[in-house]
């Protein structure tokens, strides 16, 4: 039989060892997932492309931005010390309403000080957004707004009946097929769609009116699906300064009391898992 302090030094032995094991992998896990290298202190998301509710992975990252997206990066910056800010970096055409609207929520919440900045454009679900951050940033070239909605599609039953196709039409209910390509939308459908649409519409206008502070008779008047430059859109108060990442990085010296050079960003990028 061994000795006690034999067998006490092998557990103690074997207890070291877990630990330096379980350190590494919190090392490597805080590694993989920190945002701040020590130094930057606003931790940039990029919001990319089209805006969905599922991705499929991250060689879609530069196409496709999801909730998940956003709230995995939330959720990193929640061990982060240094991070005194973030900033949105939008370059979206827009995407479905819901995902669009559980990113802008997320983004509303945030409680540090925070910049949408907008690249190329940030158009309906991406000005949505937008719109949720404390204070956008546009260049005067950017592509901002587009407040609607749309279902628009292809239908085909004159081409299918070139084709010799005919469509069978087998359903449950009177429109449950409704939308179908393959026969015309009677107007009894069209009356239904539209007014879900302009349900969808309306909610979209109030959204704008209550992040940006607007009187919701102005953004209606602007609700027509139509995009402005940055340079329109801060004169309708859609934007609030324009510019790039120096002008943003200005706001933020404002904003933290801080001079400009204190500012820098930190680039996130989503783990590769």
């Amino acid at each position: 039989a061994l000795p006690i302090s034999s067998v006490l030094l092998k557990v103690f032995a074997v207890i070291l060892t877990l630990a330096i094991i379980i350190g590494m992998i919190g090392f490597f896990t805080f590694s993989l997932t920190s945002v701040s290298d020590g130094e930057c202190n606003i931790a940039v998301m990029p919001i990319n492309g089209v805006i969905m509710p599922y991705g499929n992975g991250v060689s879609y990252q530069d196409f496709v931005t999801t909730p998940t997206d956003v709230r995995d990066f939330l959720s990193t910056l929640e061990y982060e010390t240094m991070i005194e800010g973030v900033m949105f970096e939008i370059n979206s055409p827009g995407g479905t309403p819901v995902a669009s609207e559980d990113i802008a929520s997320q983004i509303a919440a945030v409680e540090m000080p925070n910049i949408a900045l907008v690249g190329d454009i940030a158009a309906s679900g991406g000005y949505m957004i937008a719109s949720a951050a404390d204070t956008i940033v546009a260049s005067p070239m950017s592509d901002v707004g587009s407040i609607g909605v749309t279902m628009s599609y292809t239908e085909e039953s004159e081409k299918n009946k070139e084709d010799g196709i005919t469509y069978v039409p087998l359903n449950s209910g009177k429109f449950k097929d409704m939308g179908s390509p393959n026969k015309p939308l009677s107007s009894e459908e069209r009356t239904l769609l539209e007014g879900q649409l302009q349900e969808v519409h309306n909610y979209f206008v109030d959204l704008v009116s209550k992040y940006r502070n607007i009187n919701r008779d102005d953004v209606a008047v602007l609700a027509d699906g139509s995009t402005l430059t940055g340079t329109k859109a801060q004169e309708k108060k859609l934007v609030d300064i324009l510019g790039g990442r120096e002008a943003a990085k200005e706001a933020f010296a404002v904003k933290l009391g801080k001079d400009k050079s204190e500012i820098k960003f930190c680039e996130y990028v989503p783990p590769l898992i």
